[in-house]
């Protein structure tokens, strides 16, 4: 029998704040994350972007010792939205360890920071240097290192699904822990992803001229999602949770749902690793509708993955138009806060369920003049009163990997 999975959790750290008021106000008030991008005496010379969707403002973190001592800035974050999703759900100790709840979460790749120390010592031919790579930087820097510290912080011993799919990363682990419940193989999941500041991420889309550079001296104006002028995406950090548990229990406890996901979609193109494909894209759109065995027009919102890539951009809207029609609103958050990496899709995901509660479709920000090869959308070029009722989050990564999440908002 399938089970129905609902949100009873939800947490982000972004470029345009921590908490759910920070976040709201920025996107009622147009407010950009987008900064210059940080001095590094190691790549910042040669990177022709300069900006960066950065977590500008301090972070009280109150983890013990023995939990700060396996973590490097990318756990610090995950654990972080971790705690405070679990907080929010009202998940006891004991339940967290009973077997029954397990762990969906990932990053692009680890800490890049503490990679790149350990690699820098590793290479610097000094006995001395050499010595100073500390027994734990492995544990920091693995690629499942968000996912194995939120459950030894917390606990948890049922499964770890550490997706590590780019920008797919944390819409993967919510379509996997929604699958993982459904099908009644844990009873709740914390979901989700998180990415640090680094500059080897921002030279990697630098050196594919995929960054934006035309704003380097006006960072609050790029990303432009579907605009005339975008240049180019801008790489971002930060993390988000949510907690999916199964709907029966959510209830007998008396846990408050924020939303209810209804459907998933997962595919890959089966060709360009770095191009987006119409049809793969289409595609997953069609699974994820099939999935929560609802048709195009139920669908009132689309959380566009929107990266601000020229042709990104025109094959995602294209899509979107093929399955909807111009009939959901669609906005490309990025436009924000830059793109977050491995926490884009949870991070997306999260600002829908506020803005579901709130009665609000937020803009795309710096969207001033549509291409008009992306405009056979309805975009969203002002804040809206509105009832979301359905919405979808879009995301799709290098690699040819492609999602749809489908949420419901819970009456």
């Amino acid at each position: 029998m399938e089970r129905r999975v609902v949100i009873t959790g939800a947490a982000a750290i972004t470029p345009i704040g921590h908490r759910k008021d920070e976040i709201l106000d920025s996107l009622v008030n147009g407010k950009s994350g987008v900064a210059p991008l940080r001095e590094d005496d190691l790549l910042s010379g040669y990177i022709h972007s300069k900006v960066f969707g950065t977590v500008g403002y301090p972070i009280a973190y109150d983890f013990d010792r023995k939990y700060r001592k396996t973590m490097g800035p990318v756990s610090f974050y995950a654990c972080q939205v971790a705690k405070e999703a679990i907080e929010a759900a009202g998940l006891e100790r004991g339940f967290l360890s009973s077997g029954r709840v397990g762990v969906a979460f990932g990053s692009t790749h680890g800490s890049p920071t503490v990679q790149r120390d350990i690699y820098k010592n590793f290479f610097s031919r000094s006995q001395s240097r050499f010595s100073s790579i500390g027994a734990v930087d492995y544990l920091k820097s693995m690629v499942h290192t968000t996912a194995v510290n939120i459950t030894k912080m917390f606990g948890i011993t049922g499964r770890v699904i550490a997706s590590s799919t780019a920008c797919a990363t944390s819409s993967q682990a919510i379509g996997f822990g929604y699958e993982t419940i459904k099908f009644g193989m844990q009873d709740a999941m914390v979901c989700g992803g998180a990415d640090e500041y680094d500059t080897t991420t921002v030279a990697v889309f630098d050196n594919l001229l995929a960054c934006s550079t035309d704003f380097n001296a006006t960072p609050h104006l790029t990303p432009r999602p579907f605009d005339l002028r975008r240049d180019g995406l801008v790489v971002g950090e930060g993390g988000g949770a949510v907690i999916l548990e199964e709907y029966d229990m959510a209830k007998r406890r008396g846990a408050h749902i924020l939303g209810e996901v209804i459907g998933f979609g997962c595919n890959n193109n089966g060709g360009d690793l770095i191009l987006p494909s119409p049809k793969g894209v289409a595609e997953v759109i069609r699974l994820g509708l099939e999935n929560a065995a609802i048709s195009p027009d139920q669908v009132d919102f689309v959380s566009a993955h929107a990266t601000a890539t020229k042709m990104g951009d025109i094959i995602e809207a294209k899509a979107i138009h093929s399955i909807y029609g111009d009939v959901p609103y669609v906005t490309g958050l990025k436009g924000y806060m830059g793109h977050t990496m491995a926490s884009c899709g949870v991070i997306e995901a999260v600002i829908t369920l506020y803005m579901m509660e709130k009665g609000i479709v937020a803009p795309t920000l710096n969207l001033e003049e549509i291409d008009e090869r992306c405009a056979m959308i309805r975009h969203v070029t002002k804040l809206h009163e509105f009832p979301i009722k359905i919405a979808s989050v879009e995301n799709f990564a290098f690699g040819g990997v492609n999602t749809s999440i489908f949420i419901k908002k819970f009456e």
